[in-house]
């Protein structure tokens, strides 16, 4: 009976030792390029953008979070899914999407410029100037992006912002059965 339980034992701990190598990321992981994505992912981004054009913005939403439950690294996925919450009018969360994106590639045009895009929505001006100065750092050249984020900077400075005590009415004093007399 000793070497019953001898046995049972070693082999636990190599069904343990077993489990844990197995949940190791492989060195093909450790090895894969920052830009290759894996293909599910790629192909549920792609699902995602047919529902966002189709105007199915929820679907668009689960189908580009599946592609990041894939592959976490898939930039595209969450510029995607940051341009589906401006679409929805969430510029803050929009904004959270794309410092996402560019954590992965800080020079990425189409993050920088979307998050000064938010950034004006949500009336933050001056920081949408400095993402615009960063995008025109990044491309030197006439990049569409760069025109539509200092159109979006100047259609929301051009938007006047009114404060609460100006719109409150003065109140008029007029007295009741005064008579005008010469």
């Amino acid at each position: 009976m000793k070497r019953w339980e001898n046995a049972m034992r070693v082999g636990f701990l190599a069904l343990t030792a077993g489990a844990i190598l197995a949940s190791l990321p492989t060195a093909s992981d450790a090895q894969r390029a920052d830009n290759d994505i894996f293909p599910r992912s790629i192909a549920l981004q792609h699902e995602g953008q047919r529902a966002q054009e189709a105007g199915e913005l929820d679907s668009a939403i689960d189908l580009y979070e599946s592609a990041l439950a894939a592959d976490p690294r898939n930039r595209s996925a969450i510029i995607a899914l940051a341009q589906v919450a401006r679409a929805q009018g969430l510029p803050g969360k929009a904004i959270g999407l794309y410092r996402e994106a560019l954590v992965l590639e800080p020079n990425d045009i189409v993050a920088l410029t979307g998050q000064g895009e938010a950034l004006a929505d949500k009336g933050a001006l001056e920081l949408a100037r400095e993402k615009l100065a960063e995008a025109q750092r990044v491309c030197k050249a006439n990049c569409p992006q760069v025109a539509s984020l200092e159109k979006t900077i100047a259609a929301s400075a051009s938007k006047r912002v009114v404060a609460a005590e100006v719109l409150v009415p003065k109140p008029v004093v007029a007295t009741v059965g005064a008579s005008n007399q010469n």
